[in-house]
């Protein structure tokens, strides 16, 4: 059977780089090849880090790549592939190559008050937005409708897969990637006789977007994924599912609750 291009993103821990090196020596001798331009596969190897720095890497390529991750630490939620397990990995490359398995992506849209254009973003894991050293107010609409009016420390809002990082720890619950939905869940909301919010964490439908209307002030702090934006004169931003989907390759893709049960439980 036919080679396949493909990509390697690394992170520049010792054993990262000697994964990758190994990994590259076998490629060659596959009938595989290195393409850092245009692969059909995106190989990371480190950690969910990393995987996420190749989605951004190639992010506008999502019909085109499918993903896979090798880990050099634990098995994390994006990697299936230990750095032990190079020899079978590759000769696995090209059995299969059509079985694949999709998660939902994040689509966020900034405006902004002063007439600059707006921003667009996919993210896999999560955006969050916060305010320096003061109380975040913001109007939450869902569709056309306000929902409520939000002071707090700030909002998370999570693809399923992403749920199990900040969203878990500010109380949200944990979704199986194959509900196409985001959540939104609040961060240290100020609820009290004059201020008022749900103060539950919400999923929203992919037929639905969530609007923040922020107050006006020039130190938000919005984040997608591992990347920090500090824009001033931000005006609203908007989630919703996004059209596009990342694709893993299935070789060997661990089901999303062994992954959960992994991280948070452990063995019996």
């Amino acid at each position: 059977m036919k080679g396949i291009r493909v990509a390697i993103i690394n992170n520049q821990e010792e054993k990262s780089l000697r994964v990758t090196k190994r990994l590259i020596a076998l490629l060659a001798q596959s009938e595989n090849t290195i393409d850092q331009d245009n692969p059909e596969l995106v190989i990371s190897v480190g950690g969910d880090g990393t995987l996420l720095s190749a989605f951004h890497l190639f992010n506008h390529k999502l019909d085109q790549v499918q993903f896979l991750g090798v880990h050099t630490g634990h098995l994390g939620f994006y990697t299936d592939w230990r750095d032990y397990e190079l020899e079978e990995m590759v000769a696995s490359l090209c059995n299969d190559r059509q079985k694949t398995v999709s998660y939902p992506l994040l689509d966020v849209r900034i405006t902004y008050a002063n007439g600059k254009s707006d921003k667009h973003f996919l993210a896999l894991n999560e955006s969050t937005i916060k305010r320096g050293n003061r109380t975040m107010v913001a109007d939450i609409s869902i569709k056309e409708d306000l929902f409520e009016k939000f002071r707090g420390d700030g909002l998370s809002i999570s693809t399923p897969t992403g749920s199990t990082a900040y969203n878990k720890s500010v109380g949200g619950a944990v979704l199986h990637p194959s509900i196409n939905a985001f959540q939104l869940a609040e961060i240290a909301s100020l609820n009290n006789r004059v201020f008022r919010t749900l103060g539950s964490p919400i999923v929203v439908g992919h037929h639905e977007w969530v609007k923040v209307q922020l107050q006006q002030s020039t130190d938000y702090l919005v984040t997608i994924d591992q990347f920090t934006i500090e824009q001033e004169e931000i005006d609203a931003i908007y989630y919703r599912i996004a059209d596009e989907r990342i694709h893993f390759a299935s070789y060997r893709h661990m089901h999303f609750w062994s992954r959960v049960k992994d991280s948070f439980i452990g063995e019996e």
